[in-house]
């Protein structure tokens, strides 16, 4: 439950004209509530981690006269998109995406941008606009997401930026790009220190034209058994 008085700027701070979510108006919900997919298409063009599975689709049974249905097969990575990473991606006694709580990726979220600086994120450049009270941290470091390419440098958030996040009661952070660690990252520090706090993670979401502000977070990974990530279809609503 949200603490009294949580986003108490809330009609203020989410009263803005809509802005589009990859090239399209986006949706709206029975109440007229803005929803933006936050998430990558999921296709042939989607770009992977380096040595990674890439993408693909194929139909094994075709709509005809004989056959009433199209089925198809898919071949993909579990970090394919914007993904949720299992704590067994990084430990190995770590628990499987199916096991995970679903609570950490449903619920009041807070957008917040850091778009140059060094390749990690410090705390200065987060904390000091962290609204008291929140639970989930969605990081936006691209001011243009690279669709159709991977990106091999990105901003990561520091370790000492993590170990704040945790230590001020954030229970998921989320982030734009590939991952929480630099691509050469041997030691994964701020996925170790996210394990030490519980806190759950979402990478690769695609944030342009999205406002910093306060939304409704709402990306659960699907349930795999025995699976180190899950893609997800991410989705921020206005409150």
């Amino acid at each position: 439950m949200a603490r009294p008085g949580l986003f108490a700027e809330t009609e203020s701070d989410m009263t803005r004209s809509p802005s589009p979510t990859h090239g399209k108006a986006g949706f709206r919900d029975e109440s007229g509530r803005r929803i933006r997919d936050i998430s990558q298409p999921l296709g042939d063009k989607l770009p992977v981690w380096p040595g990674d599975t890439p993408f693909g689709l194929e139909r094994t049974w075709v709509l005809s006269d004989d056959c009433p249905v199209n089925v198809s097969r898919l071949t993909l990575s579990t970090h394919s998109g914007a993904h949720a990473d299992a704590p067994l991606h990084y430990d190995a006694a770590g628990a499987a995406i199916a096991d995970v709580d679903i609570v950490p990726y449903l619920g009041p979220a807070q957008l917040i941008s850091a778009l140059s600086g060094p390749d990690r994120i410090g705390t200065d450049e987060v904390t000091p606009y962290l609204k008291p009270g929140v639970r989930r941290v969605i990081l936006r470091t691209f001011k243009t997401f690279p669709r159709t390419h991977w990106p091999s440098r990105f901003r990561t958030p520091s370790p000492a930026l993590m170990d704040a996040l945790g230590a001020a009661g954030v229970r998921l952070i989320g982030i734009d790009a590939p991952s929480l660690d630099p691509e050469d990252a041997k030691d994964l520090l701020s996925h170790q220190v996210l394990g030490r706090w519980g806190m759950a993670v979402l990478e690769g979401l695609v944030l342009d034209g999205v406002p910093d502000g306060l939304y409704e977070l709402i990306a659960p990974p699907l349930r795999i058994t025995g699976a180190d990530a899950s893609p997800v279809r991410a989705l921020l609503r206005d409150l």
